[in-house]
């Protein structure tokens, strides 16, 4: 004997992704944008942060982007961009200065975990771009291996203020902290594509991006400031 009939009830529609679907750079990007949107008006939706995405995790993991960025308290990715588990893949230390094992990391979680975006997250009042600033000013040596990020950002703070003395500028506008910040990042995207193959054959073949980005630590918002390869509509809005 057959029990009551009990309607099937469809389950909502469940607007997250999942775990292994495929994004665009385009696709990522609009996701970090919409995050940063919604943490900058302080109505963050702590997506994909529950237990149902924690079991589907379990197995493996396939993050849409990877967030290269500084080490800084203030500067957390997943709260910035609004992101939930396995969402991003995030590699930070002090400056977000290049070597061989983060160029390997990026490209695992690129090449390997399949994340179509990288973003190079840097920010305002950044002590790495300070520290760098005071030495070549000074000839201070910054203390320790402190002085290890200061060789790595360098190169960037070196070709902005020889840029500046060239053009006869006043020597208190060669260290100015926003510009140092800003060429250091188009500087690390750079170096990006130009050291690994794997990313810029990637970006090549259309199924990658990198961004350089910046974060205003007051308001919250990241600013575009560098793009290589296509994600889409690249104005920013509000």
């Amino acid at each position: 004997m057959t029990g009551p009939y009990v309607p099937t009830i469809p389950a909502p529609a469940d607007p997250s992704p999942r775990v292994n679907e495929p994004r665009s750079p385009t696709s990522s990007w609009t996701a970090l944008r919409d995050g940063n949107r919604r943490f900058v008006d302080d109505t963050p939706a702590h997506p994909r942060q529950g237990a149902k995405r924690r079991d589907e995790l379990a197995p493996s993991q396939h993050p849409h982007s990877v967030v290269f960025g500084c080490s800084d308290s203030r500067v957390p990715a997943e709260i910035v961009f609004d992101q939930g588990l396995g969402d991003v893949f995030v590699v930070r230390n002090a400056g977000h200065v290049l070597d061989p094992s983060v160029l390997g990391t990026i490209e695992y979680g690129t090449v390997i975990l399949g994340a179509s975006l990288v973003v190079v997250l840097g920010h305002e009042s950044c002590g790495a771009i300070a520290a760098t600033a005071h030495t070549l000013a000074t000839g201070e040596e910054a203390p320790g291996f402190v002085r290890t990020v200061v060789d790595r950002v360098m190169p960037s703070v070196a070709r902005i203020t020889a840029a500046a003395r060239k053009r006869g500028e006043p020597e208190e506008n060669l260290y100015n902290e926003s510009l140092l910040r800003t060429e250091h990042v188009r500087h690390t995207v750079k170096m990006l594509h130009s050291y690994s193959v794997a990313l810029r054959d990637r970006i090549a073949d259309g199924s990658m991006a990198i961004v350089g980005t910046e974060y205003d630590l007051s308001t919250g918002r990241v600013h575009l400031v560098q793009v290589i390869g296509n994600v889409g509509d690249t104005v920013e809005h509000g």
